[in-house]
């Protein structure tokens, strides 16, 4: 980065109105009996006797897709 500390710190105000905003949708759309987060087709949850296995995978491929997409548009200006 080649604007110092200021630069460093938009980022991170940027980054932190960002996770705000996120939580925010996701405390809202939890009202919401069709969006749950967390519980996506292709989400590997597994259940056994005394043990539970929960791997959120179509989850994190579309946080990462969303974040990519978001941070790509931030890139381009």
């Amino acid at each position: 980065m080649s604007g110092g500390s200021g630069t460093f710190g938009k980022y991170l105000l940027i980054l932190g109105v960002a996770i705000a905003i996120v939580g925010i949708l996701l405390i809202v759309l939890e009202r919401f009996p069709g969006f749950r987060i967390g519980r996506l087709p292709g989400d590997i949850y597994i259940e056994r006797d005394g043990w539970r296995f929960y791997f959120p995978l179509m989850t994190s491929l579309l946080v990462s897709i969303i974040l990519s997409l978001i941070f790509w548009l931030i890139r381009r200006r």
